[in-house]
């Protein structure tokens, strides 16, 4: 990587983490791009070119799950159904879940930072759902496409339903973790994110079984 490179990539960094410090103390409604840009001491262009939108700063990494999520189906083996990818993906062991099981205390807190924003912000609910259609919208393209079939509607239909598991689950571990419950809650996503693909698998279990190249 270039000088040049590395300079943008540190000064992306430091927007972004001034912007999550600001939003976490405040909130996000509360807090402005100038705002941001004071604090991180870069001009308020500078922030938009690296964010276009306000929205951008908050979720410019989580959204690289849903679009990892759709990469993962796409990446599936031969013959393998998109509902096995999914709950695949979904069910994995990582992220904030993962180490908050772990113990690690920290995670437990940026976990809850994350829901109390989002809970307390209109825009954010409203750019999770826009983030959510997009997802279904590429899971979709993706299933048509490989099926090569002109009517698309069964492939929508799929994608909406397997992407609707994470939107539940998503939407639990919100509450569980607002409510201060989080003991048990890796176990219990993954439990009751089994029983949801063990429900769609009876009518989901063998569609979009990936063809050959």
């Amino acid at each position: 990587m270039g000088l040049r490179e590395l300079k943008k990539q540190q000064t992306r960094q430091l927007i972004a983490d001034t912007a999550w410090r600001l939003f976490a103390d405040r909130g996000f409604d509360r807090v402005t791009v100038a705002e941001v840009a004071r604090e991180a001491q870069v001009a308020e262009a500078t922030v938009f070119n690296y964010f276009p939108t306000k929205e951008d700063l908050f979720y410019h990494r989580l959204e690289a799950f849903e679009a990892e999520l759709v990469e993962a189906v796409a990446a599936r083996e031969v013959g393998e159904p998109a509902l096995a990818a999914v709950r695949r993906y979904l069910l994995a062991s990582d992220g904030l879940l993962a180490q908050v099981e772990a113990g690690d205390a920290g995670a437990l807190q940026r976990l809850r930072t994350v829901n109390r924003v989002i809970a307390a912000s209109p825009a954010l609910q409203a750019r999770e759902r826009q983030a959510m259609a997009r997802s279904t919208d590429r899971l979709a393209e993706l299933l048509a496409a490989e099926a090569g079939a002109a009517d698309d509607v069964t492939a929508r239909a799929a994608a909406s339903a397997l992407l609707g598991v994470q939107r539940a689950l998503v939407d639990h571990v919100r509450r569980r973790v607002l409510d201060d419950e989080p003991a048990r809650l890796a176990a219990d996503v993954r439990d009751l994110g089994r029983r949801a693909f063990a429900l769609l698998e009876q009518g989901l279990g063998d569609y979009a079984a990936k063809p050959p190249a």
